[in-house]
């Protein structure tokens, strides 16, 4: 078995060190040679190397080098994988994603409404930039994106990048939801199969079967509607909001026991609810400035200053490992199935065939080969395509810098609706973002 070559790239991110646990735990299935870290912060990447260097030296002597640069020259030559996981602007910026539309009554959320749209418009520059540069250096190699919001970004680098079949966007959601489905059957997650269709944080399992073929759907949907389900992953258990949101499964599931939900539907479905639950200044990005942020970098001084990690409970989440086994299953030509991103083509028959959609998809040596959903049912239809229609307007409005285009891309989205609010809203993000987006100005 051949050992790859990895960039990762935003390695100052604090999702790094749970990748590199995933990659230790995963080494049998997607075996490494070589390490790069890459970032633009020279100071958060230097802490998850330092850390990174004494975590492989004793859970993973096999990787032969390990660098980590500011260089893109030396970061992007000489690898087969890239995973990408940027945040452009930050963390100081999704707060503000996420204040400014709680001001005027609206979610204020990472990915979903107009916080979304903020992100999602700063990513796509950057992300287009990184892939030309990527490609300069390694042009066959395979970049999985995991950006957010990535429904946004991928909808972008499918429009600039359409000839390029080595570029991948995924998302570990359903991933982490199918860790709690596991653990409601007392199973692995590697032991179910899921069908499922959607939009990336906007989509439904339809079938949950185990690898003999069983239907576990209907037992799990009553485990959920009689017990509840709860985060069980270990990068979030102990998360009181992504608890709440797991919580609300049940509620979402009662109200529509067809098919099982993806949490972010939450937003969309309840959107008055989510907004009263939030605390403007104490709003998710804050939680995890003065929580996670703060955790995983004091994590990373006690394993320098002891020089080793030994002391320390590490453990590979499935954010990790779920990329490692994508990549794995690209790189070996295993043909396994997992839920990715991808240009729908007929995928969903009564969706239009140029959206991009999650669904499951056979993944090779030769890019994913998605399977056929069919026809799906009149709801969530339309859920889909007014939600398609807000993405692409947003994309369209990156690209033309028309803010018209941005208000009646919010006017679409179930969190806002009302065109007067989508004004003021888009009026204040463009001020906040004024420097990430000169097109608009």
């Amino acid at each position: 078995m051949k050992k790859q070559k990895l960039t990762i790239v935003g390695a100052g991110s604090t999702y790094t060190l749970g990748m590199i646990n995933s990659l230790i735990a995963e080494k049998e299935n997607f075996p490494l040679s070589k390490i790069t870290f890459y970032d633009i912060d020279e100071q958060r990447q230097a802490s998850n190397a330092l850390a990174t260097e004494i975590v492989l030296r004793e859970a993973y002597p096999e990787v032969e080098e390990f660098i980590y640069t500011t260089d893109k020259a030396e970061a992007f030559s000489d690898s087969d994988f890239f995973f990408i996981q940027i945040r452009t602007g930050g963390l100081a910026m999704r707060e503000r994603d996420e204040q400014i539309p709680l001001s005027f009554g609206c979610v204020g959320q990472e990915t979903c409404g107009a916080g979304g749209m903020a992100y999602g418009l700063r990513s796509i520059g950057d992300m287009i930039t990184l892939v030309n540069e990527i490609r300069h250096y390694a042009p066959d190699a395979w970049i999985l994106n995991y950006t957010n919001p990535a429904a946004i970004v991928a909808e972008a680098l499918n429009r600039e990048f359409p000839d390029d079949k080595r570029i991948l966007n995924i998302c570990d959601m359903p991933a982490a939801i199918m860790v709690s489905y596991a653990q409601l059957l007392n199973c692995e997650i590697w032991d179910l199969v899921p069908e499922y269709f959607g939009l990336n944080h906007y989509g439904w399992f339809t079938k949950i079967r185990n690898r003999q073929g069983e239907d576990l759907t209907d037992k799990i949907k009553h485990i959920i509607l009689e017990q509840g389900i709860s985060a069980v992953d270990a990068e979030i258990a102990d998360d009181p909001s992504w608890q709440a949101t797991f919580k609300n499964m049940q509620i979402m599931l009662r109200d529509n026991p067809q098919f099982l939900p993806n949490t972010y539907l939450q937003y969309y479905l309840y959107p008055e609810k989510m907004v009263a639950k939030e605390d403007i200044n104490n709003t998710r990005a804050r939680q995890v400035i003065n929580g996670r942020e703060k955790r995983v970098f004091e994590l990373n001084r006690r394993i320098i200053e002891a020089g080793t990690a030994q002391h320390e409970q590490l453990h590979a989440d499935i954010h990790g490992r779920y990329m490692v086994r994508v990549a794995a299953s690209l790189a070996y030509n295993l043909g396994e199935t997992y839920l990715v991103i991808v240009p729908n083509q007929g995928a969903i028959a009564n969706i239009q065939s140029d959206a991009m959609v999650e669904v499951p998809a056979a993944l090779t040596n030769d890019g994913p080969k998605p399977f056929a959903v069919g026809h799906i049912p009149t709801f969530q239809k339309a859920m889909i395509e007014t939600q398609l229609g807000y993405e692409k307007l947003v994309v369209d409005a990156w690209f033309s810098g028309c803010r018209q285009t941005l208000v009646n891309a919010l006017t679409l989205n179930r969190t806002v609706v009302n065109v007067p609010t989508a004004q003021a809203i888009v009026d204040k993000l463009l001020v906040e973002n004024a420097s990430y987006l000169p097109q608009f100005q």
